[in-house]
C-alpha cells in the first residue's frame, strides 16, 4: 500500500486507487499500476520514460505511445484529485508532484497513520498557525467561563489597607477592602459621618471591625468583641453612608433607635425552636443582618437582609435573599426586594485575605412596590428597582466567618458590608 496523499492510497496488490474519504476505489492495469509506485518511491524526482518503460513492461519491448497512452489514462484517474499532478518534464522524462493542500482534507479517523502524515507533514507555518488558532479558541473559551469572570470581578478588590476607628468612644484598627485605587481611602471618608460629640457607646471598651467602600458607598460593620472570631452575633453594628456629606450619626441616639427599629418590624428573622434537635434532608444555611444607611437631614433607613445557601454539592446549589426597607417613621411603607437562584462557590484570596467567592446567577426576581416612598428612602427604591432590571450574575463575597456570624459584602445598592448572624436550619 502506497500513500498519494492522507487520504488517497495507491494499493499496489489489488491494482486500484483507494480514496478514504468518499469510500472508492479507481481500477488500473498492470502498467499504471507499476508506473505510478514508480512515480511514488520518490515524489517529486523526474523519471525517464525508459525507467517508467522498463517497469510498466517488463521484458517487454514497446513502442514509446505505450508509455504516453498509459500517463494519459493516470491524469484522467487522477483528475479529481486537484493535488495530485502527474506532469511532463521536456526532454527528461515525468515527475508526481502533491501539493500540501492535501493535508487539509477530511481524514479517514480510522486510519491512524493517514492522521499522523497530516499532521507532522504539514509546513512549519501552518503548524504555526494551527497553535495559535487552538490556543485563541482555548482564550475564548476561558473568556466566558464562570471562573474567569469570577477572576475579573475579584481583581476589583483590594484589602492590603487597614485604619484606625474610632467608634463609641473606644478606638480599633479595622480592616478594609476596597476597589480601584487609593483615592478616598483615609479614614475620615468613614469616620466623618459618626457625630464626634454624640460618638459614646456604654460598656463599649474594645470591638474588631471591617470596612469597605466601592467609591460611592462607606460601610463600617462592628461587633463589640475584640478578636472577630469571638463574635457571637450580639450588639453587631451595620452602617453604610451613601453620600460624600457628613451623616451627622449621634451613636447616643443611634443605638436605642436602631434598636426601636427591629422589636417593631422584623421581616427576615428566623426563630427556631429551643433545643430544636430535627434533622431534615437540607440544611439551609442562612445569614441575617439589620443594615442602617444615615443621611444628614433625612430619616435614618432600615435594610433588613436575608441570605440563605442550600448546598446541593460540594461547591453548588441554591441561593435565596429577601430584602425589606424601611424608614424610620414608617413613612415608606415596606420595599421588598427577593431573589433566587443557583451559586457556585469559590475560595481565593485578596491579599492576605482567605475570601469565599459565591457566583450567583439569578433565575427568580420580585420587587414589591410600596404604596409610598419617602424621600430618605427613594435612592433605595431607584437602586433596587436597577437591580430588578438588570441583574443577571451576582458575585457575593464572605470575608469572615466563624460558628455565629459571618462578614459579607452583598452586591445590592451598590457593594455593602454587612455583619450576619449565622444560623443553620434543618428542613
Amino acid at each position: 500500500m502506497h500513500k498519494i496523499t492522507s487520504y488517497l492510497m495507491l494499493d499496489e496488490r489489488a491494482k486500484e486507487l483507494v480514496d478514504h474519504v468518499n469510500g472508492t476505489s479507481i481500477g488500473l492495469t498492470f502498467s499504471e499500476t507499476a508506473v505510478l509506485a514508480l512515480l511514488l518511491s520518490s515524489t517529486n524526482a523526474i523519471f525517464t520514460k525508459e525507467e517508467l518503460l522498463q517497469v510498466g513492461w517488463p521484458e517487454r519491448v514497446v513502442a514509446p505511445t505505450s508509455l504516453t497512452q498509459c500517463i494519459s489514462t493516470l491524469r484522467k484517474k487522477l483528475e479529481p484529485y486537484t493535488e495530485v499532478q502527474l506532469k511532463t518534464v521536456a526532454r527528461r522524462g515525468y515527475q508526481l508532484h502533491v501539493s500540501e493542500q492535501s493535508h487539509v482534507k477530511m481524514l479517514a479517523l480510522n486510519d491512524a497513520d493517514a492522521i499522523r502524515d497530516a499532521i507532522v507533514g504539514v509546513s512549519t507555518w501552518t503548524k504555526i498557525f494551527g497553535i495559535v488558532l487552538f490556543c485563541v479558541i482555548l482564550g475564548a473559551i476561558w473568556y466566558v467561563s464562570d471562573r474567569h469572570a469570577v477572576v475579573r470581578d475579584v481583581a476589583k478588590w483590594n484589602a492590603n489597607k487597614s485604619i484606625e476607628l474610632n467608634f463609641g468612644g473606644t478606638v480599633g484598627s479595622a480592616k478594609m477592602l476596597y476597589m480601584g485605587g487609593e483615592e478616598h481611602l483615609h479614614p475620615s471618608w468613614w469616620q466623618k459621618h459618626i457625630a464626634p460629640e454624640g460618638n459614646h457607646i456604654a460598656n463599649l471598651k474594645h470591638f474588631s471591625s471591617f470596612v469597605s467602600t466601592d467609591g460611592n458607598n462607606y460601610s463600617m460593620s462592628i461587633c463589640p468583641e475584640h478578636d472577630a472570631n469571638a463574635c457571637k452575633g450580639n450588639g453587631i453594628i451595620n452602617i453604610t453612608a451613601i453620600n460624600p456629606k457628613p451623616a451627622g450619626l449621634s451613636m447616643e441616639e443611634f443605638i436605642p433607635l436602631s434598636q426601636k427599629m427591629e422589636q417593631r418590624i422584623r421581616y427576615n428573622k428566623i426563630v427556631l425552636p429551643v433545643g430544636d434537635k430535627a434533622f431534615g434532608e437540607l440544611l439551609e444555611h442562612n445569614y441575617h443582618a439589620d443594615i442602617y444607611f444615615p443621611v444628614a437631614g433625612e430619616l435614618l433607613v432600615r435594610a433588613d437582609l436575608s441570605m440563605s445557601l442550600v448546598y446541593e454539592g460540594e461547591n453548588k446549589g441554591k441561593f435565596y435573599s429577601t430584602s425589606c426597607i424601611t424608614d424610620e417613621d414608617c413613612l415608606t411603607t415596606p420595599i421588598k426586594y427577593t431573589l433566587r437562584g443557583e451559586f457556585e462557590q469559590y475560595q481565593t484570596t485578596i491579599h492576605d485575605l482567605n475570601v469565599d467567592v459565591f457566583h450567583v446567577k439569578v433565575q427568580q426576581k420580585e420587587l414589591t412596590k410600596p404604596d409610598a416612598v419617602s424621600p430618605s428612602a427613594m435612592h433605595f427604591y431607584r437602586e433596587i428597582r436597577k437591580h430588578d432590571i438588570r441583574d443577571k450574575d451576582l458575585f457575593y463575597y464572605r470575608i469572615h466567618q466563624n460558628q455565629h456570624t459571618a462578614v459579607w459584602i452583598i452586591p445590592q445598592m451598590g457593594q455593602v458590608l454587612a455583619w450576619t448572624k449565622y444560623t443553620q436550619v434543618k428542613l
